[in-house]
Formats: structure tokens, C-alpha cells, sequence
């Protein structure tokens, strides 16, 4: 049996759209990847917003199965995704990078968190299933 994929989704912060994404690929990707999340600074949790929308739209309580992690928590990582920090993105050694160019939803209504969890949820499907 071949190793599984390790997909790390990253942005500054790791309290919103990276935390989105790991938690949608792991209900919704293919068993041949491994998926985490991480950044270069962490919040003392992940944000509110997103977690009770990702609760609400698919059942995932974000906050028992995860934590904000720095990048040096990670496992070398094979496909980096750049959530689209609108700054310095951070990067790690990997075979593959790509960048998701999503704008940060915090603070914003929840008709704007809904876009961006589309999003993730359309993007992970199509790279991931």
C-alpha cells in the first residue's frame, strides 16, 4: 500500500480558512491524502464564525477535533495550499504549491463566511475526491 499524500493548508494565523479546509478534507477528500493545517502565528482558538457555520452546514465540531498549530507542528508535506494571505504567505519545503486566493472572512456577515466555505468546499472536492 502507497504512503499517504500529507496536504498541509496554511495562512498566517491558522484560525479560519485553513482551519475550514482541513476540517472539510477530511470529511469530504479521498483516504490517500493526509490533511493538516497550520501557520506562522496562532490565535488562542479558531474563529467563532467559522466554526459554528462548519457545524451548522456539516455537522463538524472544528473545535473537538482541532487546535490552532504553528508550521513546525507539521509533517513533511508533499502539497502545500496557501490559503491567500494578502501578505507574506507562508511555505514549506513540499513537491507541489499552490495558492487558493481566498480572502479572509473574519469579521465579515455570514453570507461572506458562506462564500469562502463554498469555496473551500468546491476546491476540495476538485483537487482532492
Amino acid at each position: 500500500m502507497q504512503n499517504p499524500i500529507n496536504v498541509a493548508f496554511v495562512c498566517v494565523h491558522n484560525s479560519c480558512r485553513s482551519q475550514i479546509a482541513e476540517a472539510l478534507a477530511k470529511k469530504l477528500g479521498s483516504s490517500k491524502y493526509r490533511f493538516y493545517s497550520a501557520g506562522t502565528e496562532i490565535k488562542d482558538r479558531i474563529n467563532q464564525d467559522a466554526v459554528r457555520l462548519i457545524k451548522e452546514h456539516y455537522g463538524i465540531d472544528m473545535q473537538e477535533s482541532q487546535k490552532p498549530k504553528l508550521l513546525d507542528t507539521l509533517p513533511p508535506v508533499d502539497i502545500l495550499i496557501t490559503m491567500g494571505c494578502n501578505v507574506q504567505c507562508p511555505t514549506l519545503p513540499c513537491k507541489h504549491c499552490e495558492d487558493w486566493g481566498l480572502l479572509d472572512p473574519t469579521g465579515k456577515s455570514d453570507e461572506e463566511f458562506l462564500r469562502v466555505i463554498r469555496q473551500i468546499d468546491k476546491n476540495i472536492r476538485d483537487r482532492f475526491s
